[in-house]
């Protein structure tokens, strides 16, 4: 993977980063986008793939996926509710053990960034 490429998806991924209640977290629709999904309904589907492997590692997935909602600017200033989740580092590195990482170099990338992230916490 090119240097510039990882730098530029470092950078994404921080920036992303937030803290809700004092815990570190992801926005979905910011990780789908980071992550090259061009479609919601794609990225649910890898996010179902990341809650059962955290249901099969014995964790409860609440306390890694919270279902949130955003608020998303339309035309003429109207304002619209959509679903996101707040998903955690532990979530998000499911989420990236579950992607095809010889498909979307996003995936390749953040399955060590998680990875490194979980040794920091």
């Amino acid at each position: 993977m090119k240097k510039e490429l990882i730098d530029e998806l470092f950078h994404k991924f921080e920036a992303a980063c937030y803290r809700l209640e004092d815990i570190e977290c992801w926005s979905a629709r910011e990780l789908q986008v980071i992550l090259g999904y061009a479609e919601w309904r794609n990225f649910l589907y890898a996010i179902d793939k990341a809650k059962n492997a955290c249901e099969g590692a014995g964790e409860k997935e609440e306390h890694h996926f919270a279902d949130v909602g955003k608020m998303i600017q339309l035309a003429k200033g109207a304002q619209r509710r959509i679903d996101d989740m707040a998903i955690i580092c532990y979530g998000c590195y499911l989420i990236a053990q579950n992607g095809d990482p010889t498909k979307k170099p996003e995936i390749a990338f953040a399955q060590t960034y998680f990875a490194f992230q979980k040794q920091q916490n």
